[in-house]
This record gives structure tokens, sequence and C-alpha cells, in this order.
């Protein structure tokens, strides 16, 4: 074969590999207008995926609450309950009182408070975000083996008899409480820790804060529960979770709870007496027959909106978490207020 020949057979090949090197880069290159398109798409899809992610199933996290003892048990069995349909997510659930939980939610200590109470202005403005999950109340206790047993139950309490108590200290015996010669002393208990409950009854009396009321101060519910039981001449105050005994549904032993003189004529009549069991006083408080405050929401908060996997856990606690609330003690929220707290969840 000639040079020549040789030339243009190298020349033939060369060209072959030319076009297929042009038509491979040309399906796989992208035009700088085409990269700028791109990159933005492409930044939204890891965006949305970052925000899904959280809410994957599979995906372990450990979710930290703490606050009332009001909401305490409840939280416990929901908690209980979810983890066992979604055993990626676990709690860790501590009582401690509605301030405590707030405090530990505003500085990032836990994910979600559990609130007694109203949330308030300056609360609010750091960010808490509150959502209404179910609705319980406070009540009256007093030793079952009080000596004025009959009558304390007789002729109940009126917000201006439990002022007279708590607040102004104007009523110190058993006697002034019920127009009877009795000299016994009241031992008048509150709570020591910042709690919902102690708030509510203070409004209940025509308070406004915990700190209106008096009396020897003992931590938490159990313990004002307690005190008030091993002291015949107590009286005290308690949700109803702590008054009664939920494997009976009758009141604790050793305590009492004191009815509330509703129209005020100084006796018990049959249309106030609900109180016998945790069902009969949880059906007067649905139909709010006993009086808001002492009656009130429950709230789960955390800062700002929750997140996705808080979102789906408040979403189950407001559909199928509320066939959970009657058992546990507590009052479901209305339909309607259902539908709010649904809606404070966003999409």
């Amino acid at each position: 074969m000639s040079r020549i020949m040789r030339y243009l057979v190298v020349l033939s090949v060369l060209s072959v590999l030319l076009v297929a090197l042009v038509a491979c880069g040309g399906s796989a290159a992208e035009t700088p207008a085409e990269a700028a398109t791109s990159a933005p798409a492409a930044a939204d899809e890891s965006a949305a995926a970052a925000t899904e992610a959280p809410a994957a199933e599979g995906e372990e996290r450990t979710i930290a609450v703490s606050g009332a003892f009001a909401l305490f048990p409840m939280m416990t069995v929901w908690a209980e309950q979810y983890s066992a349909l979604h055993p990626n997510i676990q709690f860790d659930v501590q009582g401690g009182g509605a301030g405590k939980g707030m405090t530990d939610v505003l500085a990032g200590a836990v994910d979600i408070a559990m609130v007694s109470r109203e949330l308030k202005q300056e609360e609010t403005d750091q960010g808490a975000y509150g959502v209404p999950v179910t609705i319980d109340a406070v009540v009256a206790t007093v030793n079952a083996n009080n000596p004025n047993i009959d009558a304390i139950l007789a002729q109940g309490l009126t917000p201006e008899k439990a002022a007279a108590i708590w607040m102004t200290q104007e009523t110190t015996t058993w006697g002034q409480l019920l127009g009877t010669d009795a000299a016994d002393a009241i031992t008048v208990y509150t709570r020591s820790d910042s709690a919902g409950a102690a708030e509510v009854w203070a409004k209940f009396m025509g308070g406004s804060v915990q700190e209106d009321l008096k009396g020897t101060a003992v931590n938490g519910d159990p313990g004002l529960a307690e005190a008030v039981r091993q002291d015949e001449l107590g009286i005290g105050f308690n949700n109803i979770g702590f008054a009664y005994d939920l494997s009976t549904g009758g009141q604790l032993e050793g305590l009492r709870v004191i009815p509330l003189d509703l129209n005020g004529d100084g006796t018990i009549s049959a249309d106030e007496n609900f109180y016998d069991t945790k069902d009969a006083i949880a059906g007067a408080i649905a139909t709010e027959t006993y009086p808001f405050p002492p009656a009130r929401e429950l709230y789960l908060v955390t800062v700002g909106q929750p997140d996705p996997v808080i979102a789906e856990f408040y979403r189950w606690i407001l559909t199928e978490g509320q066939t959970l609330v009657p058992d546990a003690g507590y009052v479901n929220l209305s339909a309607d207020r259902l539908t709010e707290a649904l809606g404070l969840l966003g999409e």
C-alpha cells in the first residue's frame, strides 16, 4: 500500500472516532444556561427531601417532654401507644409542673412542654406555641377521716368560702367554715412548684396567679394529695387524675373530694352531687356543669409550630388518640375544638 493510501486510511479512522466523541459529548454536556436552570430545581428537591426526612418511617428519634403533673398520666398513655405503632419514635416524659415544662421548652432542653393553663403573653412572645389536647379539672380535697366530714360534704365550697381559706385566711377553723362550734384549725395546703393547677384554683376564687394562695406549700400533685391524706384536718386541691383511683374509678383512698356549692344556697343538692366517681365528674366537666375554672384545657407546647414528626404525633392525639382519653380519667375536647386544634398544625 502506498504512503498516500495509508494516510487516507488513518484519516478515515480518525474521522469516525471524532464523530463518535462529538455525539457522546452532545448528549452529556449542558450549556451554561441549562446548568443555571437545573441547579435551583435540584436545590428545591433537596430542601423538600430535608423537610420530609424527619417524618420518614424508620428514622429513630426520642422526643423529650416535661411539665404539668395534670397532663403527665395522659401523656404517658399517648406516648406508649404511639411508640407501639411507630417503634422508631420513643419518648422521655417527665413531670415537674407546668412552669418547669415551659422553662424547659423555651430553653431548648425539651421538645414539648405539658402546660395545664392558658399560655401567658410573655411566653408566646418568646415563641411558645400551644395546642389544646384534652380537658381536666382541679377539685378541692379533704382528709376522709376529718371529724367534720359529713358537714363538709353536705355544705360544699363556694368561691367566697374557698377564698377565705386560701387567700384572705379569714377562715382558720372548721367551725368558722361550717357554722358550728368546732374549734379544730384548718391545715391549708398549696403547691410549692410552679403549677397550672394552683393558678386555676386561684382564678376560681377570683384571684389571678398562684402566688395569691396561702398555706403550707408542697411539691407536686402526688405530694399535695399525700399531705392531705396524712393530715386529718388538712385541706388541699388536686387535678382529678390525682384525686381519683383510675383502677377503681372511685375517689382515692384517704381523700374525699369537696363538692362545689354551685348555687350558693349552703347545701349540696342532687344536681350538684357528681363526685363519687371519675366518670361522674368527667360527665359534669364535659357538659360544663362543673365550672371553668377550675376545669380547663390542657396544652402541649413547642417553640414555634411543631416540626413534622411532632405535628404527626399531635394529629394522632387529636384523632385516634382521643379514644384513650376517657379511660385515662380525662375529658375529650369538643368536635369543634378538635377541628380548631388540628388547624393549628397547618398542612
